[in-house]
């Protein structure tokens, strides 16, 4: 026999609304007691009534996650995290790509499509965060990313300026003074690669060392090909950088591949710096040296955000703007030359 509510309240010891709250996200709840209640929840299998529980508060228990690109592994690897996350608050995710067309963000956020969705975390490249609010009204949303909400939405990010200083930091700190950077994207107005720029010219800066356009190279996106692309521009230069930092692992890798196939030695010869810290990274040889954001902390910070808008009474939560932390893993890729402090 299934399992009831009062069960798992009485097995967590708390009352029937606490452990309603912790299943609908519908108020905040400590997390220790979060905790207990998700224990006795797997142990005695409770499964809410989704159809009843959906009729009765007008939801459906369904939103939706809208990702520029689905096969880069950052953005497999953060959906799969956010799908996990909704489960444990029995919501389903319906996944949609939208290769960064406005007109793509346009229909989700509106409907058109024919989807209906309780809330929607977006990644948005094409539009500005107030198209996006004003579009969406009255569905919750939650943007990712750098796009400025300006207090019009909530908003769940990495402090790329930061993250991007450390890394470049980094790498003059192991003995190298010509850091070059993959990654520039003027083409997007989404802010990634601006942010991430404007924190590897500060760290060279910081270091006496005056950024050189030339070694700032554009890509057309942050996969493996156009880094490779991207390092064969740079060693076919006249002057040949001593380290890279690459403005996704994607990049990075591409520029490991063309740096290996020139005969140049890594790290010996050239160090590179990657961002995001996805799997590949963990294999390659050496390893690469990343950025690591809190991916998880991403997922859940991002789904509380929109559990509390689809759970206030007519939308009226303050919106959050919140910065998830970010560290640097050091690997092979990055070693200190001989003799360097």
């Amino acid at each position: 026999m299934s399992s009831s509510l009062k069960d798992v309240a009485a097995r967590a010891g708390v009352s029937a609304r606490t452990v309603s709250n912790v299943v609908n996200g519908s108020a905040r709840v400590a997390a220790e007691t979060r905790r207990r209640v998700q224990e006795a929840i797997d142990e005695l299998g409770y499964r809410p009534n989704l159809a009843a529980r959906s009729l009765r508060a007008g939801r459906t228990g369904i939103i939706g996650l809208a990702i520029p690109e689905l096969h880069p592994p950052y953005f497999a690897e953060l959906a799969g995290l956010l799908v996990e996350e909704a489960g444990r608050r029995s919501w389903t995710v319906i996944i949609d790509q939208t290769r960064g067309d406005a007109e793509a963000e346009r229909r989700l956020l509106t409907g058109d499509g024919g989807r209906v969705m309780d809330g929607l975390i977006i990644s948005p490249w094409a539009l500005e965060a107030r198209d996006l609010t004003a579009t969406a009204r009255p569905l919750p949303v939650v943007l990712l990313g750098e796009r400025s909400p300006q207090g019009l939405a909530d908003r769940v990010a990495v402090d790329n300026v930061a993250a991007a200083d450390e890394a470049t930091a980094h790498l003059l700190s192991t003995g190298r003074r010509r850091v070059a950077a993959i990654g520039l994207q003027p083409q997007l107005g989404n802010g990634t690669a601006e942010q991430r720029a404007e924190g590897y010219r500060r760290a060279l800066r910081r270091a006496g060392i005056a950024p050189r356009p030339d070694w700032e190279r554009p890509v057309d996106a942050l996969h493996r090909g156009d880094g490779a692309r991207a390092m064969a521009e740079l060693l076919d230069g006249d002057d040949v950088p001593d380290a890279v930092f690459a403005f996704s692992d994607e990049l990075a890798l591409g520029a490991l591949h063309t740096a290996r196939v020139r005969g140049l030695r890594v790290p010996e010869d050239l160090a590179i710096v990657g961002f995001d810290d996805i799997e590949d990274g963990r294999f390659s040889h050496p390893g690469l040296t990343t950025v690591s954001p809190d991916k998880r902390q991403i997922a859940a910070r991002a789904l509380q955000c929109l559990a509390d808008r689809i759970y206030s009474p007519r939308n009226e939560v303050p919106a959050s703007d919140l910065t998830i932390p970010h560290r640097l893993v050091v690997r092979g890729s990055s070693a200190p030359r001989a003799g360097t402090p």
